[in-house]
């Protein structure tokens, strides 16, 4: 009897001739799995009604990148850390100041510029929508080994930086 593609004793398939990354297919799936989950189980959007707040996601960006750069920020450095256009920065911030929860300071080095930067409330609702996100990640990873959590924030930065800067890198070449 020839074994038949559910055979276990039958060897996997190898990839196809002009698959050069086949260790890499195994990850698109799981990448597209993760922005199917966060997306449908709509986590950014749990995580501020959590908190609280009565923002939309990329009001929340903002907010998030200012808490975490721990220092005030241009219109230009908030949007390169979101990976967005200034543009759209820009009304996310003048929708934050009408509400509160962020100010523009003086550039010490630069007068002709601003900076943005957390208002006390700002931080507070920043801090709280953090804490709620942390929340939720800490229970879903509960039973993982510290080690493995340590790998986890290990590669995944490593991965943001390196995906990050060859699509800089390709922009740059366009």
């Amino acid at each position: 009897m020839t074994p038949g593609p559910s055979d276990p004793a039958e060897p996997p398939e190898p990839s196809a001739p002009d698959d050069p990354h086949p260790d890499l297919l195994a990850v698109l799936p799981r990448l597209t799995q993760l922005s199917a989950a966060f997306n449908k189980g709509r986590l950014t959007e749990r995580a501020a009604e959590a908190a609280g707040l009565a923002l939309d996601r990329p009001a929340m960006g903002v907010l998030v990148t200012l808490r975490t750069a721990d220092q005030p920020l241009r219109i230009g450095e908030i949007a390169d850390r979101m990976q967005v256009v200034g543009p759209h920065v820009t009304r996310q911030v003048q929708a934050l100041e009408k509400r509160g929860l962020v100010h523009r300071v003086a550039d010490p080095h630069d007068r002709r510029a601003s900076l943005i930067e957390p208002t006390a409330a700002g931080l507070d609702a920043a801090n709280r929508y953090v804490a709620s996100l942390l929340g939720w990640f800490a229970e879903a990873l509960a039973d993982w080994p510290r080690r493995d959590r340590e790998d986890l924030t290990r590669l995944l930065t490593r991965l943001a930086d390196d995906v990050t800067a060859r699509l800089a890198r390709l922009d740059a070449e366009e």
